[in-house]
């Protein structure tokens, strides 16, 4: 923007170096950029914390916002709003005038917003023989659209830490509850072990747990409490092995006992012998030879399998996914992926340009993982095209993942193929 439209404020408030240079910097805005203003004030409201706003600004934001007669804020067709203080106050929801001016100077020190204020300080605008603005007096909304990038990868990125210290306070109840009843197993069964020196620093690490949880003040005592729970994990489990050696022993000792070498059943073979012979000269079939590998107690029966949990799937190296979609790195912080969590703050991002709802992507973050999700995401962005509702896809890969029919793998492996097709050999 030219320098003469730089004005200083009207009436007593001073012009400092600070304001001017929040002008400036705020009404540079690169040629051709666009936004919706309602998907704007959303990522402002999201990153709220990090401009230093509260919610009454939010809420004057709001009512400047609504007298933009055009959806798209965009610099071509002017970013000048000028109501009355009047109307002002009506769309703010009746706000006071005194309050209304304290939270538009907050707004103007956070440089979502800056003044043009006329010579006699009223809000007005001239208009043309055409019809069409010449020049307005007001609010300027030009810093708000020159720091739209910047406030949505604020946005992101707080959401994407949002998301990651729901899941650490995920882990610290579930961490809590196993100790809680893994103690109570313990002691209802008599298990030998320092018990009571564990129940203390369990109940000593419950008392550091802050009020306010944050990233910084909670990883270190999940940490802990996840020491705490492998290590009575591992002394119940040597616990069972030991029982289950003893009782292997005094079986192995009353058959040596009870044994009679001149018994019936060792000198003339029954008929439940001779059926076991006749099997055992026949071929073994695949079935049977798979079968009998999964016995582990001498074929004598088939030991059942657990089914691991449907929703976890496998995670691939950070370098792996990145090399598999490479588009997904213009959408980081400063437009590279460094860690898990840029890859979770640009999953947040692509995920608001595909339009995919946040509770979809949530329940995704739920069942495969915030960093499994995120691969996921980057995924659908590399395939671009070829899916049609972003939304939709990335339901079904839920419901596929909790169900335990979807691996990570093959769409990896399929992107990187793409990538490098195998050459052809000629003959």
């Amino acid at each position: 923007m030219e320098s003469e439209s730089v004005t200083t404020p009207f009436g007593r408030r001073p012009m400092s170096l600070a304001l001017l240079l929040k002008h400036r910097r705020g009404e540079a805005i690169a040629a051709g950029t666009t936004r919706n203003k309602w998907k704007l004030f959303r990522s402002v409201c999201e990153a709220r914390a990090g401009l230093g706003v509260t919610d009454r600004a939010l809420t004057v934001l709001d009512a400047l916002l609504s007298f933009y007669p055009e959806d798209e804020l965009s610099n071509e067709k002017g970013l000048v709003v000028f109501p009355s203080n009047t109307q002002l106050s009506l769309r703010a929801r009746g706000m006071a005038a005194a309050t209304l001016r304290r939270h538009l100077a907050v707004l103007v020190e956070a440089g979502l917003i800056s003044r043009k204020d006329s010579p006699n300080g009223k809000r007005y605008v001239r208009r043309g023989r055409a019809g069409g603005i010449d020049e307005a007096y007001g609010f300027s909304l030009a810093p708000l659209l020159a720091r739209a990038s910047e406030i949505e990868a604020m946005a992101a990125g707080l959401a994407a830490d949002r998301q990651m210290l729901r899941t650490m306070k995920e882990r610290l109840t579930i961490c809590r509850r196993d100790i809680v009843k893994l103690l109570a197993a313990a002691v209802e069964e008599a298990v030998l072990g320092d018990w009571e020196r564990m129940s203390s620093l369990f109940h000593a690490l419950l008392q550091r747990i802050p009020k306010t949880a944050t990233l910084e003040n909670l990883p270190p005592l999940l940490e802990e409490l996840e020491t705490i729970r492998l290590s009575m994990i591992n002394s119940l489990e040597l616990h069972e092995k030991m029982q289950i050696a003893s009782t292997n022993e005094s079986q192995s000792e009353r058959h040596i006992q009870n044994s009679n070498p001149e018994s019936l059943s060792e000198s003339e073979p029954g008929l439940g012998t001779q059926q076991e012979a006749r099997r055992d000269d026949q071929p073994k079939t695949g079935r049977e030879n798979h079968d009998q590998g999964r016995r582990g107690d001498g074929g004598q029966g088939t030991r059942a399998v657990s089914r691991p949990d449907a929703g976890r799937l496998k995670s691939f190296p950070l370098g792996t996914v990145l090399q598999a979609c490479p588009d997904i790195a213009d959408y980081g912080p400063g437009g590279a992926i460094g860690s898990w969590r840029d890859l979770m703050t640009a999953a947040v991002t692509v995920r608001t340009m595909l339009r995919v709802s946040p509770p979809a992507y949530e329940e995704a973050c739920s069942v495969m993982g915030p960093e499994n999700a995120a691969t996921v995401m980057a995924c659908i962005l590399q395939r671009g095209g070829c899916i049609t509702s972003a939304g939709g896809y990335l339901r079904d890969l839920t419901r596929r993942a909790g169900r335990g029919e979807f691996a990570l793998g093959p769409m990896l492996m399929a992107l990187l193929r793409a990538k490098n097709p195998p050459i052809a050999e000629v003959s």
